[in-house]
């Protein structure tokens, strides 16, 4: 198990990476990627959720490699605690301090419904009338 979290944590901070040099922030600017890793991740993790619960009997590696490795390496909430303390302006960092976490909490219920309803069959399905 400690391989395939290694293995998966490489791999999101590789991705993560991959968005800090897509995304550069400039001393001073807002922090576009990180606020995207974070939100993407969490969107991802609430879609891993609903994968996971859906699938039955998933390899008992999956969720390691994908909820703690790949995405526990992609999301970095110890950078963003920092880019808050560091943003200068207070405005700037209770927006983007309190916006990170509602956006954040939004994405894993939004990809957690999203994939429930694209995984279940229409059966199984409530109604909302």
């Amino acid at each position: 198990m400690l391989f395939a979290v290694a293995a998966g944590g490489a791999i999101g901070s590789l991705a993560r990476y991959g968005l800090a040099v897509a995304l550069p922030t400039t001393p001073g600017a807002f922090p576009w990627a990180t606020l995207l890793a974070n939100v993407v991740g969490c969107l991802l993790i609430g879609a891993l959720m609903a994968s996971l619960t859906e699938a039955g009997r998933p390899h008992r590696l999956l969720r390691p490699f994908f909820g703690i490795g790949v995405l526990g390496g992609f999301t970095t909430f110890s950078t963003y605690v920092i880019e808050v303390i560091d943003a200068g302006d207070p405005g700037v960092a209770v927006l983007y301090g309190v916006g990170t976490v509602v956006a954040a909490l939004v994405a894993v219920v939004t990809g957690l419904v999203l994939t429930r309803a694209v995984l279940r069959p229409r059966s199984h399905r409530k109604e909302w009338s």
